[in-house]
């Protein structure tokens, strides 16, 4: 997911989006754990997508604050 698209969402789109992937976090947590997981990296991946997410979200509030 690159920012650019995350920043043309909105806030509502975000916060559904950010559920999503720590649903999605979740369960390859439970599949890493239950050794089930073919691509660890799909974790750190999940991550940083939590991240940008947030950090867009973030941006949004400190623009609306203005």
């Amino acid at each position: 997911m690159k920012a650019d698209e995350i920043r043309n969402k909105t806030t509502e789109e975000l916060q559904k989006e950010l559920v999503s992937l720590k649903e999605e976090l979740f369960k390859l947590r439970f599949q890493h754990a239950t050794n089930q997981l073919d691509n660890p990296q799909q974790i750190a991946s999940v991550k940083r997508d939590i991240a940008r997410v947030k950090t867009v979200i973030r941006e949004q509030e400190l623009k609306a604050a203005k």
